[in-house]
């Protein structure tokens, strides 16, 4: 049977079903454009809740020709998947994506905020708590009075009463155990859910069948509180997921719902956020906040900008000045020219971030997904084997059948499951909070490994804001010639010696840059070059200064036209950082590309003894991947063009908001403070989530070591089997939620470090401490 045959008759099948299924226009229109030919798309799984679930999900996706990569995210439910336009040549479908998901017992659909917004299964779930909670009580005021010693007919009567209380309640209260479990046996898979609805099955049947017998106990009340306490536990593990990913939720609701565009005409119409295209004008009240990335065509105001920069103190925004999606104008109103959608602007690629960062497959979320995958049918086996033995031992198969039931919910594997993604979700949170983005969760396992810390110069130890020194003697024709070399570079060098001009600079008809070396321009008098003078300067006369200044020399055909000389200013609380660092057992490095005696000044005032000058982005990232050959494991710091190689090659990496769009993409992290101590905080919160992730693998393990031979013996009835497995899931849910303790003190910062700075010290050196 051919592809496209097997691929209708399976979405007849689904269609008989009753399955519904996104179309490839609404599929087309969520998805997003992330590379050459490449697109992604969200889609909502609520089904999901266990590591099998994700294994199963993910296999079946990774197995299409047309997939590159997907990835679940167990806290927001949702699946992301990128997924090639074209295999072959064929264009592709990706109603397969969803049917594929589907197939697999799963239903999957395009989430809305909406969605999100109301917590559906929260409430669901809060329903069942009480109707298995209102059945337990009940029939344990009835337990008593057969306890007591009622006579037989009345006895009989109570266990008949407690059998209609408890009935409807595992029906309403238990489908959600059975719906999974039978969703995964009817797919040829099973979960953890499967031995739960085994358990309160088999001890619901067994009670009844002492009712009918006229038996003396029954055990209606076990049966109605192990499932009481199975949905408390389930109840507040979906409440401490949902408080743990609290960060994600609030910048969601930062996004407004919709905005005024200006129509061409002059009139205005309310469109919601997903509608606004690029290009559209958009109008900004004060109070309101804007909805899409855009740049400001007329009007002034103060923005809220601290999602962007984490600084309290408004930034005066006027016509010309880019604008982010989620800040709040203050002051004025203003008319933005979109120029991204909602879905590419800057607060959905941080919620992107954060959601990232519990999605990534890690090593330690590697081996908790495969060892809750072989975990469901082990606990079958396990049960099995006790009911066998325990009916061959004493005879009594009644009593066998409860130690069975006992074993399949005691071993239940929840606190493994949740051992690893919940920690990650709550460090990606707390990261978040001390404005540090966070791509992937198995980037935090790198940074707690790393041995040393590299940083680039410009824009990563220092503020990348430049200042042009002496610029009344440079003469004005080179001067002209040298601001429109650099009005078409993004380096803050280019940057700094165009705000310095001020005038009408000289224009060029075709600029190309040279990342890590320059720009440069032909004309009819020759090859115009501005960047640093190994780039520019081609002849053999050529002197290199030796002024501790950050130098971009100017020339025409190989020879020195004009040197422009540039102090810069530390971030601030480097030196503080610095210290932390070395405090912390790293050793610390500087790659830089500027010149030796400018990157020496800055080592000797930082107190890095270990510094590289002149080094090409080819060098740096030699220098990452070469200690990495070592076995050496190395945090990379770096901004701009000239140090993605170098940011992809090392062990981890890390990039300022401020670094160009190519340095973000590379980093794994992202700090959006002007301050250097995110580099220690960020170590830091990761080396504590790699500590309580080996917490809750020993909690979630130790657990088993205990409670498998107290259910295998006997001790241990199915209530206490229930109590004690919801109790090992909060418990490791619990120890995850110890690392938003983790505080970014600023000043407790400095003072750890001892640094002290003369008095009448320079502004520059008071503020990098």
């Amino acid at each position: 049977m051919s592809c496209c045959a097997a691929g209708t008759e399976g979405a007849l099948d689904l269609e008989r079903a009753g399955v519904s299924l996104p179309s490839a226009e609404e599929l087309k229109l969520c998805s997003r454009a992330v590379g050459p030919g490449l697109w992604q798309v969200d889609m909502s799984v609520p089904a999901v809740h266990c590591g099998t679930c994700i294994s199963t999900v993910e296999g079946v996706l990774k197995a299409l020709p047309e997939v590159e990569r997907a990835r679940v995210n167990l806290s927001t439910k949702r699946v992301s998947v990128v997924w090639k336009e074209a295999v072959d040549g064929v264009e592709t479908d990706p109603v397969n994506l969803a049917r594929a998901i589907a197939s697999t017992g799963y239903s999957a659909h395009l989430f809305t905020a909406a969605e999100e917004a109301s917590d559906a299964l929260r409430n669901k779930l809060i329903r069942a708590v009480a109707v298995s909670g209102f059945a337990a009580t009940n029939i344990m005021l009835l337990s008593v009075s057969v306890w007591s010693g009622a006579e037989a007919s009345t006895r009989d009567l109570f266990h008949w009463i407690s059998a209609m209380i408890a009935a409807p309640a595992l029906i309403y209260a238990g489908r959600f155990f059975y719906e999974s479990a039978w969703n995964a046996l009817k797919h040829g898979r099973t979960n953890m859910d499967v031995p739960i609805a085994i358990g309160i099955t088999l001890s619901y049947f067994a009670s009844l069948w002492e009712t009918i017998h006229h038996g003396e106990h029954a055990y209606f009340d076990a049966t109605a509180s192990l499932l009481f306490f199975l949905l408390i536990g389930r109840t507040l593990d979906h409440i401490m997921r949902d408080r743990a990913r609290s960060a994600i939720s609030g910048l969601a609701r930062l996004n407004p719902r919709g905005a005024m565009v200006l129509g061409i005409d002059g009139s205005r119409e309310y469109r919601a956020v997903d509608e606004i295209r690029v290009g559209d004008q958009v109008v900004i009240a004060a109070g309101d906040r804007i909805p899409v990335d855009g740049l400001v065509v007329s009007g002034e105001s103060d923005l809220d900008m601290s999602i962007v920069n984490g600084e309290s103190a408004p930034v005066s925004v006027r016509p010309g000045s880019e604008v982010q999606a989620g800040t709040l104008s203050l002051t004025g109103s203003l008319t933005v020219r979109a120029t991204a959608t909602a879905r590419n602007s800057f607060l959905s690629e941080i919620i992107h971030l954060m959601e990232a960062a519990e999605g990534g497959r890690a090593r330690y979320r590697r081996i908790a997904d495969r060892a809750a995958q072989y975990y469901s049918p082990a606990v079958h086996l396990l049960a099995i084997t006790a009911f066998i033995g325990w009916g061959l031992y004493d005879g009594d198969w009644k009593h066998a059948m409860m130690v069975a039931i006992a074993v399949l919910i005691i071993t239940c594997p929840c606190a493994l499951g949740l051992a690893v993604p919940v920690v990650q979700v709550v460090a990606a949170g707390r990261l978040f909070k001390a404005g540090v983005m966070v791509k992937d969760g198995s980037a935090m396992e790198r940074l707690a490994e790393i041995e040393a810390v590299a940083f680039d110069k410009t824009g990563t130890l220092t503020l990348g804001r430049p200042r042009l020194v002496d610029a009344a003697k440079i003469e004005p024709v080179g001067f002209a010639v040298a601001a429109g070399l650099a009005a078409h570079s993004r380096h803050p060098l280019s940057r700094a010696l165009w705000a310095a001009y001020g005038g009408q600079p000289r224009g060029f008809d075709t600029v190309r840059e040279v990342p890590g070396a320059g720009v440069e321009a032909e004309t009819e008098e020759g090859v115009w070059r501005l960047g640093n003078r190994r780039f520019a300067c081609v002849a053999d006369t050529v002197v290199a200064s030796d002024k501790p200044y950050s130098e971009v020399v100017l020339s025409l055909d190989g020879f020195e036209r004009a040197t422009f000389l540039f102090e810069d200013m530390l971030r601030p609380r480097a030196r503080s950082s610095i210290e932390a660092l070395k405090q912390a057992g790293l050793d610390l490095g500087i790659l830089s590309g500027d010149r030796a005696p400018v990157v020496a000044k800055l080592a000797a005032d930082l107190g890095i003894d270990n510094w590289s000058a002149g080094l090409t982005p080819r060098e740096k990232a030699e220098s990452c991947a070469e200690a990495s050959a070592r076995g050496r494991r190395v945090l990379m710091v770096g901004d701009g063009i000239n140090d993605a190689p170098a940011l992809s090659s090392a062990h981890v990496s890390m990039a300022p908001a401020t670094a160009a769009d190519v340095g973000r993409q590379a980093a794994d992290f992202v700090f959006m403070r002007d301050g250097l101590e995110a580099v220690p905080f960020a170590i830091e919160a990761s080396r504590r989530a790699g500590r309580l992730i080996r917490e809750n693998f020993v909690l979630a393990i130790g657990y088993n070591v205990i409670a498998v031979p107290i259910a295998l013996l006997g001790y241990a009835t199915p209530l206490i089997a229930a109590v004690a497995m919801s109790t090992s899931s909060i418990i490791v849910v619990a120890n995850a939620l110890r690392l938003n303790r983790l505080a970014l003190d600023e000043n407790a910062l400095a003072r750890k470090s001892a640094v002290t700075v003369p008095a009448g010290a320079p502004d520059n050196a008071r503020i990098a401490a």
